[in-house]
């Protein structure tokens, strides 16, 4: 999200093109994949919350020792383990919550991940009111990481169960696999949009910087939205909504960006909604079909979703350079199609 609101200034302080920006955010997606899939099988079996409050203090460590003139290599490393720290802080969270409360997580992990949403849609808001350097923005970010990791040891988190043969072994390929395409190409189109709303809007439409960062807090606004409307449904929570979410993303992305409407906000807004719901209703359908191996099952997911968030961005980039912005974020319709189409396997198995 900071590396999205802060593309400009950024690029300036690194000296960052479009596929420099996406290899950045990639270096933030490829640490969270290392995290939630390493952290995966530890929280299996290891005390959660000194490996909550470890995972903290990495994240915020890093975050504090970024600098206006540390280059652009030590930038991409120092990211990297940012993502690291974050990616285990989300597997620890998800696998308490789902032990807890079983074929029911659905709804908590969307309240779980409602509120991690709300950080995300007022950050572009904030940065825009107090217009506060990106250091600044990171250090704030990295302290606050830091108080959770303390904060946490006063907590109560659900230890592992008792280790069962099950939890040695890696749940099946042809089950999981699905999911960990669906993963990867949902947080790929999510990343991207965010990291190249700025310059979407300000090269591609003409619009001010201040309208793509406000098109960012909206976009997650509207993932907000979509996973608070989900918990008022009362009748179960299935593969069919990943299905219905991935073909509507499909047509908003192609349709306005293909298309390039110049209400931003609408487009992004819009894109939020449909797709809003997918990764925690993704994380609560894998813990739901591998109970003997939840930490590790959703490690792996969480993590091909995180190298989703990695390899597409900066493809995109890449595109971005040569064929234009527009194109670029157009060509993440497809990829909504994958995740309607994985969906729809998943959807399958259950069934069978």
């Amino acid at each position: 999200m900071l590396v999205g609101v802060h593309q400009e200034e950024l690029a300036a302080d690194l000296g960052l093109d479009l596929a420099g920006t996406g290899l950045l955010g990639a270096a933030l997606s490829l640490g969270i994949g290392v995290g939630v899939a390493g952290a995966g099988p530890l929280a299996d079996r290891l005390p959660r919350r000194r490996l909550f409050a470890a995972a903290g203090l990495l994240a915020g460590g890093s975050l504090l020792s970024f600098a206006p003139d540390m280059g652009f290599p030590r930038a991409l490393v120092q990211m990297a383990v940012v993502g690291i720290g974050i990616g285990a802080l989300e597997t620890v969270v998800n696998v308490a919550v789902t032990q807890r409360h079983g074929a029911a997580s659905t709804r908590p992990l969307l309240f779980v991940h409602s509120a991690a949403t709300i950080g995300a849609m007022l950050t572009p808001f904030a940065v825009a009111l107090t217009l506060p350097a990106w250091t600044t923005s990171f250090h704030v970010t990295g302290a606050a990481a830091l108080v959770l990791a303390g904060g946490v040891l006063f907590s109560e988190l659900p230890a592992p169960p008792p280790r069962k043969p099950g939890l040695r072994k890696l749940p099946a390929l042809g089950a999981l696999l699905p999911f960990l395409v669906m993963g990867f190409a949902y947080v790929g189109v999510e990343t991207t949009l965010t990291l190249f709303a700025v310059p979407y809007a300000h090269e591609t439409l003409a619009l001010t910087e201040a309208r793509g960062r406000e098109a960012i807090g909206i976009f997650w606004s509207g993932l907000l939205a979509a996973r608070l409307l989900l918990m008022l449904v009362r009748r179960p929570i299935g593969a069919g909504f990943l299905v219905a979410s991935g073909l509507a993303g499909a047509a908003i992305v192609f349709g306005g960006i293909g298309w390039q409407l110049q209400r931003v906000e609408i487009v992004y807004a819009a894109a939020g909604l449909a797709m809003g719901f997918v990764f925690p209703l993704m994380i609560a359908l894998t813990a739901e079909r591998f109970p003997d191996a939840r930490g590790t099952a959703t490690g792996l997911v969480a993590g091909a979703a995180a190298f989703g968030g990695f390899a597409l961005p900066w493809l995109s980039g890449v595109l971005g350079d040569r064929v234009g912005v527009a194109p670029a974020l157009a060509a993440l319709a497809p990829w909504c199609l994958v995740v309607a189409c994985a969906a729809a396997l998943t959807q399958r198995g259950n069934r069978e």
